[in-house]
């Protein structure tokens, strides 16, 4: 392999990276399935060019433009194929064999649940205090945007009705037991059209019951669970899954073993005790036990709470075992502390590799504050753009989003979560006026339907990384991802590569007895 194909395998990984944004909790340690698919789609990426040249629009007339269109094609295809409700009224199909039993929902069920004629109130749950209060500013995201949209005439929809949009927004400090009545009072008392979550730990507490509700669910999570359209098709993924993470590291780890590493290779996880972390873990070592190359990979891990305080003592025993790979596995604080800690015990000039997660760099880490300490670092990026950089002073879509948030009252600078959130509420809107133009106008239905057949240009994805879902065969919105570095001089991520391997993914039938996909 030459030295310039090393990037591609490194964006790659980035894809299911993004999976670990916004987990916190427990989970169990049951041994993860090895996705065929993923692999032979990483091999055959390794093969390819490097190079993205994937137009984008120069303006937001532009942009506004191309959704229009893409939204339009999404609305033609659903109408031409007779997706949707059926006439009974007793199920839902869609895509690829997509469909939802409507006589499992519980009695009294609405399809409008949520909406008045003039009003679309949907509910979120999320931490806006904590250690990881900061990841919170996603909903608050969702609240502006909705805000700008009703500054600019609400949602229309195909019945005529003209709505203005809320959040309801809850704290629960990143906690699983105060998801659990928060989410039953957004269902029973607010009465809400749909519900967000964010956090895999959070989803995975509440999402058998929201499924049973029969209510709408865009989670903030990467977890196999949320790729489960036959099983849980009202709760709806963000990205790649954990175990297919595994797999692309492993593949990494792999594919250097002997050019980079002597024959074996050390590597070290730090991840947080939840969902994530567990899942990374056992994905990981499924990977080692069905390479070839297996006994030569040496695989230590520390496991941290993702509220801790500190995490000294666990980057002190990883660095004192002295390995090759380094994954920051966590988000939040956590992010910035293993930069730091790394500096301060050897590991930064030890360890050839480094890397944060996409969690890490959407909302965990502010290089700029980090100074020397942010060398040699590498971050999967989730394929997201830089609200930040100062490329994107000129940037069209930027600079709406920057005076879109200014109009709300808030400086897009206070918080990293901004970037992300670009990236997991732009769908929300688009779902929104994708249902509004389908037969029967806005229902939680079409809403459902218009994210399993969405397919867009994101703005917030670099050129090149698709944006869809494809109901039964492809439940995962993005599948591919970009690597920067570091770069000191230019205080700038250098973006190394980007690439997709859109529909590779295998959905999951999930099974909550055994918390495993089947």
């Amino acid at each position: 392999m030459s030295a310039r194909r090393y990037p591609i395998f490194f964006a790659l990984v980035a894809l299911a990276l993004l999976a670990g944004c916004g987990s916190s909790g427990s989970g169990s340690s049951t041994t993860a399935t090895i996705d065929r698919n993923i692999q032979s789609g990483v091999k055959d990426a390794l093969g390819a060019s490097t190079s993205t040249t994937a137009a984008v629009p120069t303006s937001m007339d532009g942009w506004e433009a191309l959704w229009a269109k893409e939204r339009s094609a999404i609305v033609n295809r659903i109408k031409s194929n007779g997706w949707g409700k059926t006439a009974d009224g007793k199920k839902v199909v869609g895509p690829e064999g997509y469909s939802m039993d409507l006589t499992k929902c519980p009695a009294g069920w609405q399809d409008t649940e949520g909406l008045t004629d003039k009003s679309i109130k949907v509910g979120f749950t999320g931490p806006l205090s904590g250690t990881l209060a900061d990841v919170g500013n996603n909903m608050r995201l969702l609240d502006a945007m909705l805000k700008y949209e009703n500054a600019h005439g609400g949602f229309t929809d195909s019945t005529g009705k003209t709505r203005q949009a809320q959040v309801v927004m809850r704290d629960d400090a990143y906690d699983p037991s105060r998801t659990i009545p928060l989410v039953d009072e957004l269902l029973d008392s607010e009465k809400v059209f749909a519900i967000g979550t964010i956090g895999t730990p959070n989803q995975v507490k509440v999402f058998g019951k929201i499924n049973q509700r029969c209510v709408p669910h865009p989670a903030i999570s990467g977890h196999s669970s949320v790729g489960d359209p036959v099983g849980h098709p009202w709760t709806l993924s963000s990205s790649i899954s954990y175990t297919s993470e595994a797999i692309l590291l492993g593949q990494f780890v792999e594919e250097r073993l002997d050019a980079e590493f002597g024959g074996k290779a050390k590597v070290a996880v730090l991840y947080f005790s939840n969902d994530f972390g567990t899942a990374f873990d056992s994905g990981f070592r499924s990977f080692i036990s069905s390479s070839k190359r297996g006994g030569d990979f040496q695989y230590i891990t520390q496991v941290i709470e993702s509220n801790a305080s500190t995490i000294t003592d666990a980057m002190t025993t990883i660095a004192a075992q002295k390995p090759n790979v380094f994954i920051a596995a966590v988000a939040g604080t956590a992010c910035t502390q293993a930069v730091n800690e790394s500096a301060q015990n050897g590991m930064k000039e030890q360890v050839k590799y480094k890397f944060l997660d996409s969690a890490c760099k959407a909302s965990g880490v502010k290089p700029l504050t980090l100074g020397a300490a942010m060398e040699n670092w590498y971050a999967v990026g989730g394929g997201y753009r830089d609200l930040f950089a100062p490329a994107s002073d000129t940037d069209p879509w930027m600079l709406w989003a920057r005076q879109m948030l200014k109009d709300a009252g808030i400086d897009y600078k206070s918080s990293t979560s901004f970037n992300s959130a670009l990236f997991y509420m732009w769908p929300w809107i688009q779902a929104l006026k994708i249902a509004d133009d389908l037969p029967g106008g806005l229902t939680r239905t079409n809403f459902d339907l218009a994210f399993r057949a969405m397919d867009m240009t994101h703005p917030h994805l670099y050129p090149g990384i698709k944006f869809n879902m494809n109901g039964n065969k492809d439940a995962f919105f993005v599948e591919g991802s970009d690597i920067t570095r570091w770069d000191g001089p230019k205080q700038a991520w250098a973006v190394e590569n980007v690439i997709d391997v859109s529909g590779r993914t295998k959905p999951c039938l999930w099974d909550e007895t055994t918390n495993k996909c089947n």
